[in-house]
């Protein structure tokens, strides 16, 4: 008996341990492996015959570890990108690059899976799959050299590596993380999170539906596992969306001399969407000094020799959702009196735990509308701004090498690019504000905000508005244009601002001030002249407005009935007496740094505003347990860190997370002090004098050397930084050369 109780335990025991292998080792070959791509068979014909192709770029780096990339061609440029982006950040490009393939649960494990889940959703592959090959050859060639960078830094870096198997990959493969990321610049995560979890949609959804009601609380997520999520997917910003950034140009009559762009974007210090400082140029007239996002061959802002531009997250209305009318078996849809079939898939995600990773089985739904999630309510198809276009990569490359006004609105007028406010200055003098956006073409009459009628085929929108429909300012009276996540109906003061009124509702137009608008908007209009030293005190201004959320908060605080707790009425009132301005100077800064997050927040959000004594409450708590007092100087408790290794940085903060020097939201350290995580990040100034080329500086919160913290180019920036300096862009190459600290060609392997 014993005998056969050995072999048993033996033989469950060895079932066991092939489980675990089996898991631990599925992934990797049940992935699909992309065509290499350094190879050129993908689009040899296209590119210039049957042979491989060779790409040769030199990579010269500046004091500061910045990148200056030159090519022969657009393409020997593209292919040293991917070579100086991997040196410096290939942990985060690795993660780019799983979820352009849907296997970033394999990585990241739930959170991870809640992107492949929008991986399959949105149909990034199938929409890469469709369009890639229609683009031009020229661009296509940016990415296949740019992939082909990618895959002989992965060959040369075994030990580097994530995740097996992840490399090779080609062009296409970096066309589909564009597709996905794409649309979650305005807010697509939200819907897709509540719609999964059956949780009340955004604000702008009207109770059209039984059970469905307005919402007022919060978002939730995916989870393929069943439990909780939080919001819905984190890896692109705060709560699914990106919350922030400030724009501002000035014509030369304005500033007394140069026309100047300034670049002052919000994004995370760290991740995907972290920027990453390079200049690019080669001898077929690409020049550019800018920044870009892991996964671009090209800078998504910046300058060139002519002109430049920068972006402001905006909030139109970009998403449609529809109720679909749905049969007992659950197969098919009604549209138009007619029974259709229901699109269905069966995906398997990577869901990476501890150490195995377990295949998750989900169902994938598609109708003539658009995805379709399928939640105890019902079936809802839903229809983004966007959808099924990759051309925005050939226009961003195109936007790079625009010589004036007309050629880089030509551009934008294609449509091409879904979001993001634009603010533009040049050469000539010209600067403009677009308030850019493929808005659905939506038919006059029917609540767009509210959830439509499935059954409508009229209801189903083909592309976006016209160019010649959105906001758009050129050269105003009054001499300068902003951005700060505002309505676009305030960006040039008072004369020559946009009206609401000449603008159809359809295009659902966010209607929204921030505090940062607010002061912008004031201190441009009170400005005489716009010299550099004026804008400089208007970008780094750490004050607050008594207007919107931040009026509601104090309103709150007042009406508190405190009698019965004077330690916490003693908080309430220095509250009461802040001077507004997150300085660090004043006694009630800390406090009201912890206190105005979460407001702001609500508001941005369309959230309900938090309780005002629930949040005082716990503002002091954490002020007494870490600091012993109410007034820490506020530079003790907000911190840029970055850790480990021998260049890290503990250094104060000053600004709020909704002032124009922005310290927008940040992790609680076991210390009590907040870390920075997402606020002023990459900053660049850009200024063309009167017959004179263009100069510029920038900054960046750390360094070049993003996720390499041995390298002397981790966090050294970090010091000017916190100073509220600039350091020198090399944007000439006489003047890169002066300046180098290495210079090396890199080769393309065979």
């Amino acid at each position: 008996m014993k005998k056969w109780l050995v072999r048993i335990s033996a033989t469950l025991a060895a079932l066991v341990l092939v489980a675990l292998v089996g898991l631990m080792t599925w992934e990797p070959f049940f992935a699909r492996t992309a065509e290499t791509s350094h190879s050129g068979k993908a689009y040899a014909a296209d590119l210039g015959g049957s042979q491989p192709i060779t790409y040769t770029a030199e990579i010269i780096r500046d004091e500061f570890g910045v990148p200056h990339i030159h090519g022969k061609t657009d393409a020997d440029v593209a292919y040293g990108v991917a070579i100086a982006q991997a040196e410096d950040d290939f942990f985060t490009l690795q993660d780019v690059v799983a979820m352009a393939r849907g296997r970033y649960g394999a990585i990241a494990g739930e959170e991870g899976a809640q992107v492949d889940y929008a991986y399959h959703l949105l149909d990034a592959r199938g929409t890469a799959e469709r369009h890639y090959s229609k683009l031009p050859a020229d661009t296509r060639a940016l990415f296949e050299a740019y992939a082909s960078g990618l895959n002989d830094y992965a060959a040369t870096h075994p030990g580097e590596l994530k995740l097996a198997r992840l490399f090779p990959v080609n062009g296409e493969d970096i066309a589909a993380g564009f597709a996905l990321r794409q649309p979650f610049f305005f807010g697509l995560g939200n819907i897709i999170g509540n719609l999964v979890s059956g949780k009340p949609l955004a604000p702008e959804f009207g109770p059209d539906i039984p059970g469905y009601p307005r919402a007022a609380e919060g978002q939730s997520g995916y989870d393929p596992t069943g439990k909780q999520a939080r919001a819905f997917p984190l890896p692109w910003g705060e709560d699914g969306a990106l919350s922030g950034s400030n724009a501002f140009a000035v014509t030369p009559a304005k500033s007394g001399g140069p026309s100047v762009l300034i670049s002052n974007s919000h994004q995370p210090l760290e991740g995907g969407v972290a920027w990453y400082e390079l200049v690019v140029e080669s001898d077929e007239g690409w020049h550019f000094a800018g920044a870009n996002f892991p996964g671009s061959p090209f800078p998504f802002l910046g300058h060139n020799r002519h002109l430049g531009w920068t972006n402001t997250v905006n909030r139109p209305d970009m998403t449609d959702v529809y109720r679909l009318e749905v049969d007992a078996t659950g197969t098919k849809y009604k549209l138009d009196g007619k029974w259709l079939k229901l699109e269905q898939k069966t995906v398997t995600l990577p869901v990476k735990m501890g150490p195995v990773v377990l295949p998750i089985r989900q169902t994938i739904y598609r109708s003539q509308h658009g995805p379709v999630i399928k939640n105890d309510k019902g079936y809802f198809a839903i229809r983004y701004g966007g959808i099924d276009r990759i051309d925005q990569l050939d226009a961003y490359y195109r936007l790079n090498k625009a010589r004036n006004l007309e050629e880089w609105q030509a551009q934008l007028a294609r449509m091409a690019i879904p979001s993001t406010n634009f603010i533009y200055a040049d050469e000539a003098g010209n600067i403009a504000y677009v308030y850019n956006a493929a808005i659905p073409d939506r038919a006059k009459g029917e609540n767009w905000r509210g959830i439509l009628n499935g059954t409508d085929s009229s209801l189903i929108w083909d592309g976006p508005v016209g160019y010649e429909c959105l906001p758009k300012l050129i050269n105003p009276a009054s001499g300068w244009l902003y951005n700060s996540n505002n309505e676009p109906w305030t960006a040039a003061g008072a004369g020559s601002d946009l009206k609401a009124a000449d603008f159809a509702p359809e295009l659902g137009i966010e209607t929204k001030q921030t505090n940062r608008s607010r002061r912008a908007y004031r201190l441009l209009s009170e400005a005489g002249l716009l010299d550099r030293a004026a804008l400089e005190r208007i970008k780094y201004d750490t004050a607050y407005a008594r207007e919107g959320y931040v009026a509601d908060l104090l309103a709150a605080l007042a009406k508190l009935d405190l009698r019965q707790e004077p330690d916490l009425a003693r908080t309430r009132d220095l509250l009461l007496q802040w001077d507004f301005n997150a300085d660090g100077k004043g006694a009630g800064d800390a406090l009201a740094l912890l206190m105005i997050k979460d407001f702001m927040s609500a508001e941005y959000q369309n959230k309900g505003l938090p309780d005002a004594e629930e949040k005082l409450r716990a503002a002091a708590d954490h002020l007494q347990s870490h600091f012993g007092r109410l007034d820490p100087p506020m530079g003790e408790l907000l911190r840029l860190r970055q850790t480990p290794g021998p260049f890290a940085v503990d250094l104060p903060l000053d600004g709020g997370s909704d002032t124009l020097r922005a310290s927008t939201t940040w992790d609680v350290d076991p210390d009590g002090r907040l870390a920075l995580k997402h606020g002023d990040s990459f900053i660049m100034w850009a200024e063309w004098l009167p017959g004179q080329r263009v100069t510029s500086r920038s900054i960046q919160p750390f360094g070049a050397a993003i996720t390499r913290p041995h390298s002397k180019h981790f966090t050294d920036q970090s010091r000017l930084f916190v100073r509220k300096q600039l350091k020198p862009v090399w944007f000439w190459r006489e003047d890169v050369l002066a300046n180098a600290i290495s210079r090396k060609t890199v080769t393309s392997r065979r």
